[in-house]
């Protein structure tokens, strides 16, 4: 059993299926609280998101493993994956993968439609589009794999309302905008990996400093989501602007560091302190 859970977090990429699925529940308890919702009134709604999110998310990373075993074998990163070490068969995992992506979307669906259809999109997006299509042949498939993971949120809150709003918008901006700079930091961690692959990922095809000003374009964009919100305190904005200038220091810092790898690590590590401090605030001043 305990075997079987080890090449299960290996396929499901555990750390990306949390990453994915975490959002999506913030999204919901942010509504929640917008819409001064009951927690008993909806705990019900609150199991099928956390549960279909997860499933389809898992289905969408199996499947993504099974297109990929032949890159996934040149790469250290990716070694201890069921597909690499042929623990489980290509067929177990393709089964896997399908099962769980419809049983996700059936539960998405049960919520409502357009949870379920949010839950398609990025299930699409990142298995067809970015994984089939554009990983090996465009820089710009980071947009795409971008893309679906920025859906989340909509799917959390439109399980209370429709996220056709402004604060699920922003929250889709944040998401998209901050995922170029941490797929960047994360392909600057791993060049190697990738230059071995063949997969077309900036750093290794434009060079570090494209990458370095790419990187901070789409951080300096953040600086404008609260212009789209309205109603929130003084104070709300003032601490969005103050976290995003700081990690637009950190971005900025990349032209003058000599080791473009510690700079890497320091992007991605505060990528993630920026992500979570942003639902945060959202989460503490939702009007």
């Amino acid at each position: 059993m305990g075997h079987l859970l080890t090449e299960l977090k290996y396929l499901f990429k555990r750390f990306v299926l949390i990453a994915n699925v975490l959002p999506a529940i913030l999204g919901f308890f942010i509504a929640m609280r917008y819409y001064n919702v009951s927690f008993v009134d909806i705990w019900l709604e609150l199991f099928l998101l956390l549960t279909g999110s997860g499933m389809i998310v898992a289905g969408a990373l199996s499947l993504n493993n099974w297109l990929e075993v032949d890159v996934d074998k040149l790469m250290e990163r990716t070694k201890q994956r069921p597909t690499v070490t042929g623990s489980l068969s290509l067929r177990t995992i393709l089964m896997v993968g399908i099962s769980l992506s419809l049983l996700g979307q059936l539960l998405l669906f049960f919520i409502n439609v357009e949870v379920a259809i949010y839950g398609f999109i990025g299930w699409y997006t990142y298995v067809v589009v970015y994984t089939i299509w554009t990983k090996r042949r465009f820089t710009w498939n980071t947009h795409v794999g971008s893309l679906s993971g920025a859906v989340t949120p909509l799917m959390g809150w439109a399980v209370i309302d429709t996220a056709i709003h402004p604060v699920p918008l922003t929250l889709f901006a944040v998401m998209f905008l901050w995922q170029m700079p941490h797929t960047y930091a994360i392909a600057i961690r791993k060049y190697d990996d990738y230059a071995r692959s063949g997969l077309k990922m900036l750093p290794v095809v434009k060079g570090y400093q494209v990458t370095i000003c790419r990187t901070n374009i789409y951080i300096a964009l953040l600086l404008f989501i609260p212009l789209f919100l309205e109603n929130f305190s003084g104070l709300f904005y003032w601490l969005f602007t103050f976290i995003n200038i700081c990690w637009l220091v950190i971005g900025l810092s990349g032209f003058k560091q000599k080791e473009v790898l510690k700079w890497g690590n320091k992007l991605f590590i505060s990528s993630l302190v920026y992500l979570l401090s942003v639902f945060i605030l959202y989460l503490v001043f939702i009007p």
